[in-house]
């Protein structure tokens, strides 16, 4: 009866039940362990310029690209089977330290910055090692009636982790709750052990488990840069997610330069409230909406509907730009790209081998997702202190980016579905 009401609900078949499940409750994990810092993390950002949180931004780029570079050397050299497990608990570990810095040295200025650096660096890595492993279990057709239940998971964790955050913050403090999310960790590192015992994986056998995948640390940007250039998924997802950086830094700088009068713990709250409230609006999408638009209209619709959305709430905010549109905006956005583009996103990695998905996945989503957010808080910077532009004006501005980043999802999603 169970395995009806799944079928029936979510389109999950019922051999697929427990790889399904393990996947749900990983992603789900991992996102609760990083709401529960990303709100400390964003707390802090108020204490900062727009100039300055530029700086961390463009800091974040360069560790990023050394990051992704070591990763892609870890792919090289590492058994396959010990890479996802080994991720999880590298990062545990730093964060165990970086609570003792924090504790031990409270008056720093500089390990709050390397703090919030190492977190925006942790928030996109441990998010594409997930969905890699994911493109590499499940097949193009599974991904189209699966991903969208997955991928609830990560709303159900980012309800969860600023709950914790919401409810603990005024008992404990903001640096114990990183502690919290440092110990969580270890769930899924647990997790991508079960799993990779579970694997649906078509086509591939366990001795391919038990080696590395070989190659260099620059094989991941080689992937990306693949010629012809205009023809590479890799660069083409790259152009959607530096779309996507813009407006989202547009959002985030907004709501941080309204919050610099208010203390770190009320920050860490409002953050949190946010969180939860995106996540909520972004749980049953994912899980019982996304897999049947994407089945019944395909990426071609999927992709570019909520940059397609973003246009005209770019336009609301140039009419009207006060805070409680920033903030619903904020909301919108966010909730969409959780439930409904990210999954779909994520689909078109099914199509491009374990290399690619590991070492390209990796270029993609975490450096030139950084490369975007510096482009992006600099050309905002100067917007705003250079030009002195309103908020208004920015958002007009922003509009027509969003144009742009509608008609290349409404591209990737039609030649996914023609192939």
């Amino acid at each position: 009866m169970i395995n009806r009401i799944l079928q029936k609900m979510t389109k999950i078949e019922p051999h697929e039940i427990r790889s399904v499940i393990l996947s749900f409750a990983f992603i789900f994990s991992i996102l609760a362990s990083y709401y529960i810092i990303r709100s400390v993390r964003d707390g802090l950002a108020s204490d900062w310029s727009d100039a300055e949180l530029s700086t961390i931004w463009t800091v974040t780029f360069l560790i990023s690209f050394l990051v992704v570079s070591f990763y892609s050397y870890i792919c090289s050299k590492i058994n396959f089977k010990y890479l996802v497990p080994g991720i999880y608990g590298f990062f545990s570990l730093t964060f165990f330290a970086f609570y003792s810095l924090l504790v031990l040295y409270p008056d720093s200025n500089l390990i709050p910055q390397i703090f919030y650096i190492w977190v925006s660096v942790f928030s996109l890595l441990n998010i594409s090692v997930f969905w890699s492993f994911m493109a590499d279990i499940f097949n193009k057709e599974q991904a189209k009636r699966l991903f969208g239940f997955i991928a609830a998971g990560s709303s159900l964790g980012a309800i969860f982790g600023p709950t914790i955050s919401l409810l603990f913050v005024n008992r404990v403090g903001s640096e114990s709750l990183i502690l919290i999310s440092s110990t969580m960790l270890f769930i899924p590192l647990m997790i991508a052990i079960l799993l990779g015992k579970a694997t649906t994986i078509e086509g591939s056998s366990e001795s391919e488990n038990d080696v590395a995948m070989g190659g260099n640390f620059w094989d991941g940007f080689l992937e990306f840069l693949k010629p012809p250039i205009l023809k590479n998924l890799l660069f083409g997802i790259g152009i959607f997610i530096v779309l996507y950086t813009g407006m989202s830094t547009f959002v985030y700088f907004a709501i941080k330069n309204i919050l610099t009068d208010i203390d770190q713990d009320t920050r860490t709250q409002i953050w949190a409230g946010i969180d939860l409230a995106v996540n909520l609006l972004a749980v049953f999408t994912a899980m019982f909406g996304t897999a049947r638009l994407t089945k019944r209209f395909g990426l071609t619709v999927t992709l570019p509907l909520v940059p397609f959305i973003i246009i005209f709430g770019m336009l609301v905010l140039s009419i009207s730009p006060i805070l409680w549109v920033v903030v619903g905006l904020q909301i919108v956005r966010r909730a969409g790209e959780y439930s409904i583009t990210k999954p779909a996103r994520e689909m078109l990695y099914t199509t491009l081998d374990r290399e690619a998905r590991f070492k390209g996945k990796s270029v993609v989503d975490v450096v030139v997702y950084r490369a975007g957010d510096i482009f992006w808080a600099w050309s905002f910077t100067g917007l705003t202190q250079g030009l002195g532009l309103t908020l208004g004006a920015v958002a007009g501005v922003g509009s027509a980016f969003a144009v742009i980043w509608a008609y290349l999802g409404y591209r990737l999603g039609k030649n996914f579905d023609a192939n």
